[in-house]
């Protein structure tokens, strides 16, 4: 592989998407959340934002610029409440949530009865573009010849299904099977890559907790005990994302962030990889892996031993939940281990070509709400800067 020494995405230093939202930014979406403000009043705050989290980046020496979510809420919005035949649900009932879903005992143990959610109503069909928008403002923010380097980040495909099931996920006079409706939700994904493809976008980043769910063992005992088979789900939502990437330009890099939930720095996900690292890194068809990779509750490195040949891991060692900051040597051991587990996995290779499908990240957004993560902005310059020294130390080419 050799990986183009990362002159392309995935580059050696990358961040999982969100920033930090600048008070005005957070003050203004509060504003409009309560009715007093108007959409064009909020966009206006978000299009000065936008261009100061590119120089953020730019001067932390980030090559993958975001526009680090500035217009969502939530990490997830966009791709199911902006297509055809969905219908937003503002008070929908937690009995038709997974129960095994972490975030659900959560949301009950905090008196919670009714959660935000989204059905499908009709027929799906993408009529309009959905990051499209976004992403050609973002492209305004930087000079010509790094808009190869952009990445966008997008919601999963899997993220109602996983919620809700084949239960409440879809009208059954509508779609009858899983089948027919994952078929023309990944139409709808594939027209918004195609599109975002032909507008320069070249780096597309999935997130999804959706596969570390799959890591609990709480929620793999809670669906046995409801006689769901977690394996055939795991390969039902593997097939789902290998339609929705299918036939993509053999230059578009697609990677996938999974992650262990990141709700103003709480996660709702512990477990390691083992359940799901062979089965992922041998048939989901994307070409790099980011792996939650700060604590103890992600569980060793050893399932890095099933990483092929071609792809590649970015771990993410830096975290986004506190502000105290983690120290070159340690990323750097770290790194080291992490080459030596791939380096002997299956099949063999060299600790030069594993060390070159490692990069390095903080290991979730620092902003999964836009109420953001409890850190300063000097606190997340910080990160991000120790993320970049510490490539350059172990990578000179970084």
């Amino acid at each position: 592989m050799s990986l183009r020494l990362h002159q392309n995405p995935p580059f050696r230093v990358e961040h999982i998407g969100s920033l930090i939202r600048p008070a005005a930014l957070v003050a203004k979406r509060v504003e409009f959340l309560q009715g007093k403000c108007s959409a064009e009043e909020l966009k206006a705050a978000e299009d000065v934002a936008i261009p100061a989290v590119v120089r953020l980046q730019q001067e932390a020496g980030i090559k993958s610029i975001t526009d680090g979510e500035m217009r969502r809420t939530a990490f997830y919005e966009g791709m199911f409440e902006k297509l055809d035949g969905m219908t937003i649900i503002p008070n929908c009932s937690l009995s038709t949530f997974k129960q095994w879903l972490s975030y659900v005992a959560i949301f009950k143990g905090m008196g919670m009865t009714e959660y935000p959610s989204i059905y499908c109503s009709g027929k799906i069909k993408r009529s309009k573009g959905i990051h499209t928008d976004d992403f050609k403002f973002l492209k305004s923010c930087v000079a010509p010849g790094a808009v190869k380097n952009l990445k966008l980040t997008i919601c999963g495909p899997t993220w109602m299904h996983m919620r809700h099931g084949s239960e409440h996920t879809y009208d059954k006079s509508v779609y009858k099977t899983d089948a027919e409706y994952f078929a023309d939700l990944a139409q709808a994904y594939r027209e918004e890559i195609q599109e975002l493809y032909s507008l320069g976008c070249r780096n597309i980043q999935f997130d999804d907790p959706t596969w570390c769910g799959f890591c609990a063992d709480s929620m793999i005992l809670d669906m046995e005990k409801a006689g769901v088979d977690y394996r055939d789900l795991l390969s039902t939502y593997v097939d789902l994302y290998n339609d929705c990437i299918r036939d993509r330009p053999a230059d578009l890099t697609i990677g996938v962030h999974m992650c262990r939930g990141n709700f103003k720095g709480m996660h709702f996900i512990e477990g390691g990889y083992e359940r799901i690292a062979e089965k992922l890194f041998r048939d989901l068809n994307v070409d790099c892996y980011y792996m939650e990779y700060d604590d103890e509750r992600s569980g060793d490195m050893a399932p890095l031993q099933y990483l092929p040949l071609g792809k590649a891991v970015v771990l993410g060692l830096v975290t986004t939940k506190r502000g105290d900051l983690e120290t070159v040597a340690d990323i750097r051991a770290r790194v080291e281990h992490a080459a030596d587990i791939i380096s002997q996995g299956t099949p063999k290779r060299s600790k030069a070509y594993a060390l070159d499908q490692i990069c390095i990240s903080p290991q979730c957004g620092f902003a999964s709400v836009f109420e953001g993560n409890p850190l300063s902005e000097e606190d997340e310059r910080r990160k991000l800067g120790l993320v970049v020294e510490a490539a350059q130390q172990i990578w000179p080419d970084a």
